[in-house]
């Protein structure tokens, strides 16, 4: 039965259905099972599965381990980080073991964990809680990095992260946790992973971006658009293993790129997109790849964060120049 969901929501409605439909798949964090968490994305969980609904000390280290140990005696947990600016002290524990329990023993052992936090900024947060981190995270062999912009597809692909055999990092766009709501069937169906969607069809620009940041380049191609510019729209979704075939194709049939993400520009994730475009796509390319990010400094609080944030504008005005060209 379809209904009408935020992305919390279809978050908590996935959650639900793994618990429902495999009793090996735990969840556990910091104020996941009374509380039902600090966004609510777990809320009610603990009353429908009990035991299986954990929460844990305020130990992002301890929560990552135990769910390493938890994925290689043969569950599936699911642990939740409240953000992601607090997920460093579980980067050992995803580098150093997560990521390489496959290799290490040969494949006897996977490590079918997914880590979720809320990433990103835009809903007037303190420091440590707007980090956009997903380079860093996507640079690690081993893990698969995922991002949803939409409640249909957080719904589908956390529903695939669960079920993958290897570990997930499944980062949740707090600024549009509850900005739109969209029709979610709850049917148990997931969503391919390591698959660009194409939103938008268009022939004179591609705008790429993931998270929160998809909906500002579906403005700025609405804006386009009345002035006779055809902008293509894609959503990376998984930025590890990333689906280059959609990203050449796209940009083979439009000649012209603009890559929108909320991190910082040096070393962001777009550089990678931008090299593979300069790479087997560049004599697609009409223009210079243009990429519209965050700034080089950390999230400021909330009184300039929305002048950090890459907005429609700030595409628009990328999308112009490589149109001169």
């Amino acid at each position: 039965m379809a209904e009408q969901c935020t992305l919390v929501e279809a978050v908590n409605l996935a959650l639900a259905r793994a618990l429902a439909d495999d009793p090996t798949v735990v969840v556990l964090g910091e104020d996941v099972g009374v509380n039902g968490g600090v966004f609510r994305a777990t809320v009610g969980l603990q009353q429908r599965f009990g035991e299986r609904v954990m929460d844990t000390p305020l130990a992002e280290n301890l929560i990552a381990g135990v769910a390493v140990g938890m994925a290689a005696e043969g569950l599936r947990p699911v642990a939740e980080i409240q953000f992601s600016g607090f997920i460093y002290p579980a980067i050992d524990q995803l580098v150093s073991h997560a990521s390489r329990l496959r290799n290490r023993t040969r494949g006897r052992l996977t490590c079918p964990m997914v880590l979720r936090a809320p990433c990103g900024g835009g809903i007037h947060a303190p420091e440590h809680h707007s980090e956009s981190n997903e380079a860093m995270l996507a640079h690690v062999p081993g893990l698969r990095v995922v991002i949803p912009s939409s409640p249909a597809r957080a719904y589908g692909l956390l529903l695939a992260a669960i079920r993958d055999p290897d570990p997930v990092v499944f980062l949740e766009p707090a600024r549009i946790y509850r900005s739109m709501k969209e029709e979610v069937v709850d049917h148990g169906e997931a969503l391919p992973l390591d698959v660009c969607f194409v939103l938008r069809e268009g022939s004179d620009l591609t705008l790429v971006s993931w998270g929160a940041s998809v909906h500002d380049c579906l403005s700025a191609a609405d804006s386009l658009a009345e002035g006779g510019v055809s902008a293509e729209v894609i959503d990376v979704a998984t930025l590890q293993q990333l689906d280059t075939d959609t990203l050449l194709a796209s940009v083979a049939k439009t000649g012209r790129c603009v890559i929108v993400h909320e991190a910082p520009f040096s070393g962001g994730f777009g550089a990678e997109i931008a090299a593979l475009l300069a790479g087997p796509g560049l004599f697609s390319l009409l223009a210079p790849v243009e990429r519209v990010t965050g700034y080089d400094t950390v999230m400021p609080l909330a009184r300039l964060e929305h002048s950090y944030l890459p907005g429609p504008e700030r595409i628009l005005a990328a999308a112009r120049r490589v149109l001169e060209h």
